[in-house]
């Protein structure tokens, strides 16, 4: 063999063994940094999040429309629209939970207390509570944002308030955030 030839050989296998560990590197690096954030239901939320002192804010969502948006899906209207585009049951049908339920638009793998019956419940805009759930990181905004924490804002409302929907009407943000208020006392 050649020396040229060898030199050859040596600079592929060189270049694939580095890109190889680039790879390697790369798909580490990502689970290194990637957060495993679960879903843990609103009855989780409730033992904090449903006294007078901290604001009520289980009680506010629970008498208002978000969890009620499964039961939504049985009324005349909905059952209307359902037969009107195909859809046998809306109460069942994933293009109808994805925005009725915490339940449909989360993977499996990442719940473990998200029951479809909660309707749009908390996870769905402040994002998966596993990770800022105790009362010592909740009780640091940033600590609970750099562990899932989502403050909620026009985007995310508008991820199921959209034309898609077929029962859509104009969105008003800064209205419709005030119908489902539930402010901490302390942060007001």
């Amino acid at each position: 063999m050649t020396e040229n030839y060898i030199n050859l050989k040596l600079n592929v296998m060189i270049r694939k063994n580095l890109v190889f560990v680039l790879c390697i590197l790369f798909l580490a690096g990502g689970s290194l940094t990637a957060q495993d954030f679960e879903y843990i239901g609103a009855a989780k939320c409730k033992m904090c999040h449903n006294k007078p002192a901290t604001g009520q804010q289980f009680k506010i969502w629970s008498e208002g429309p978000h969890a009620k948006a499964m039961e939504s899906l049985s009324s005349e209207q909905a059952m209307a629209i359902a037969k009107e585009k195909g859809i046998a049951d809306p109460s069942t049908d994933p293009s109808c939970i994805k925005c009725h339920s915490t339940f449909g638009s989360i993977a499996e793998d990442v719940n473990i207390g998200v029951k479809i019956t909660e309707g749009v419940s908390c996870e769905t805009c402040h994002g998966p509570g596993s990770k800022y759930k105790t009362n010592t990181i909740m009780k640091d905004r940033a600590k609970s944002i750099e562990n899932g924490l989502i403050i909620p804002d026009e985007k995310v409302c508008k991820g199921c308030h959209n034309e898609e929907s077929p029962t859509y009407k104009d969105f008003n943000y800064a209205e419709a955030v005030k119908k489902i208020a539930h402010p901490v006392p302390a942060a007001e």
